[in-house]
């Protein structure tokens, strides 16, 4: 599986979100990305965003001031 990374620290909400949304629909279902995001509204608004659109989010690092996110991308693409 291919994966990838962003780090998006200092990136304010919504542009964060977006930028994670825009570069999961060019991935394939089950490829994972690697995110760091800022603590706080970030946090609480991209964790929620991403699962609501159907994807698999865990915390697998944190540190003061930001997070980082292992997503695995859920595409529901037809074929």
């Amino acid at each position: 599986m291919s994966g990838g990374s962003l780090d998006l620290r200092g990136t304010p909400c919504p542009v964060n979100f977006i930028r994670c949304r825009l570069t999961l629909e060019s991935m394939q279902s089950g490829s994972s990305l690697e995110v760091r995001i800022d603590r706080g509204e970030p946090e609480a608004m991209v964790i929620p965003g991403l699962r609501e659109a159907g994807h698999q989010v865990e915390v697998i690092g944190e540190e003061e001031g930001s997070i980082t996110l292992q997503i695995i991308c859920c595409n529901q693409q037809s074929e």
